[in-house]
């Protein structure tokens, strides 16, 4: 680790000789860095894990069980899309304020994302249990596996209100460059969940044997535990995003703020999650025994957003922090710094995916084909780890700038023409069948990379910051 900060102090303060002021200002910053990262990393990696373990169990049942969970993946995040542009805004103008010294600001803005995501969060949950069945069937399930996806589907769906709402504190705090507490209280919630798979998909501990339904009621509770006690801290006033009882009148210039500003990541969600439903019904055509195995390889892949994940969340909190306070070239230093950083770490897991992908597929079912084919798109998920960490990453800082259309024409041009286009010329054209359908996304992930970093290189993102205000409050 010392060469490799050594390496960056020398980069990034572009000298031969760094001066002492220089080394404690690159190991500060490379503090920063780790002190917001770690927490976000551990949270998002346990999500991650007890996800695996969560589709694990349902495994168990049958491959059929996978699928029918699996189907119900991206319409869910679909549904969940029109929530970016609360959070997103939200991240971005508290990450402001705070490198403005101004958490009064940033706390009113967390109020008023909790009152958008609960409104919005209702319509949401309601409009999911109504459209069950049609968005099961525009998935293409067969059927073996439509009476249990749609009920499943049904049961999630009546509890996302709760996990909107932990969503948008999530938000707030990380904007504030705190992400130990939503470590704390969604590890929480995920070992709740976890547990409460063990007893209602199984039947233990004199709980009924409920199977697929099951492991929808543990899913749904499990996130209404992590709403309960999101509430609790943003209202207790343990922590630096702190909301008063009082005031519940909807601020309209800082609503405004909030959506300028997250709307194009919220139309950029659409795009991602339109996308992927695409991407996986061109794999669901392929039969149920393939789908299980392309759902199982997305299930492990979560594993690799993890860390560029966790150094977006501190990508867009310090470069936002440090606009906020006025200093362009320290945005700039941050993003790059944390942008190295993460394609180091992904790298490391792309080399976690070639030497042991079979055996991570094998934790999911004892079905020899489903393996061999889920061990072979991790490997070809490998060799998109420096592209993907880039594209996530840099993204994180045009966001904590307020530059988000740029994400948004990346995933436009990316997704579609390269993730979903070549999918279906790979699978049904060239005949390779689910590897054909990876290595589009292989290419996809390089395309967006390359369109990030080049808005990223430009610097024009440095300026969002003053058009946004100056367009909000003219």
């Amino acid at each position: 680790m010392k060469p490799f900060l050594e390496k960056l102090k020398s980069k990034y303060f572009n000298k031969r000789q760094v001066s002492v002021k220089d080394r404690i200002e690159a190991k500060r910053m490379f503090g920063e860095i780790i002190s917001i990262t770690w927490p976000a990393f551990i949270e998002l990696t346990m999500s991650t894990l007890f996800g695996m373990v969560d589709m694990i169990m349902v495994g168990h049942l049958n491959h059929a069980a996978i699928a029918a969970v699996g189907l119900t993946n991206q319409p869910f995040m679909f549904l969940l899309a029109i929530f970016a542009a609360v959070n997103v805004g939200t991240t971005t103008i508290v990450a402001w304020s705070i490198g403005a010294h101004n958490p009064g600001k940033a706390s009113i803005v967390a109020k008023q994302s909790l009152i958008i995501n609960t409104i919005l969060g209702v319509i949401i949950s309601v409009a999911g249990v109504l459209l069950a069945r049609p968005i099961i069937l525009f998935m293409g399930a067969e059927a073996d596996t439509i009476v249990d996806a749609t009920v499943y589907f049904q049961i999630v769906a009546a509890g996302l209100a709760f996990q909107t709402i932990s969503m948008g504190i999530t938000a707030a705090l990380r904007g504030a460059g705190e992400t130990r507490i939503p470590m704390i209280y969604n590890i929480g919630s995920n070992l709740l969940n976890v547990f409460g798979n063990y007893v209602l998909i199984y039947g233990k501990l004199g709980f009924p044997r409920l199977g697929v339904a099951g492991a929808a009621i543990s899913t749904s509770f499990s996130r209404l535990v992590a709403c309960l006690l999101g509430i609790y801290v943003i209202y207790s006033g343990k922590a630096v995003i702190s909301v008063k009882h009082t005031g519940y009148k909807p601020d309209k210039e800082i609503t405004k703020q909030i959506f300028s500003i997250g709307i194009p990541s919220a139309l950029e969600q659409f795009v991602i999650q339109g996308a992927l439903i695409m991407f996986a019904r061109a794999v669901s055509g392929l039969g149920t025994t393939v789908f299980a195995a392309h759902q199982i390889g997305l299930n492990i892949s979560g594993l690799s957003f993890s860390p560029s994940t966790a150094f977006q969340v501190a990508s867009t909190a310090l470069v936002g922090q440090s606009l906020g306070a006025g200093d362009e070239e320290k945005a700039h230093k941050y993003a790059d710094m944390t942008n190295h950083m993460a394609i180091l770490v992904s790298c490391v897991m792309g080399l976690v995916f070639i030497l042991f992908s079979h055996q991570l597929a094998r934790l999911y079912t004892d079905e020899v084909h489903v393996t061999i084919m889920a061990g072979t798109v991790l490997k070809i998920l490998a060799f998109a780890q420096p592209g993907q960490s880039t594209q996530l990453c840099l993204s994180g800082a045009l966001r904590g700038a307020g530059d988000t259309m740029y994400p948004l024409y990346a995933c436009l041009f990316s997704m579609w023409i390269f993730r979903v286009g070549l999918s279906y010329l790979f699978v049904y054209t060239f005949n390779w069948g689910l590897n054909g359908a990876w290595f589009a996304l292989l290419i996809d992930q390089y395309i967006r990379a390359a369109i990030i970093y080049g808005r990223f290189r430009s610097g024009k993102w440095k300026n969002m910051k003053a058009a946004y205000e100056n367009k909000t409050f003219s």
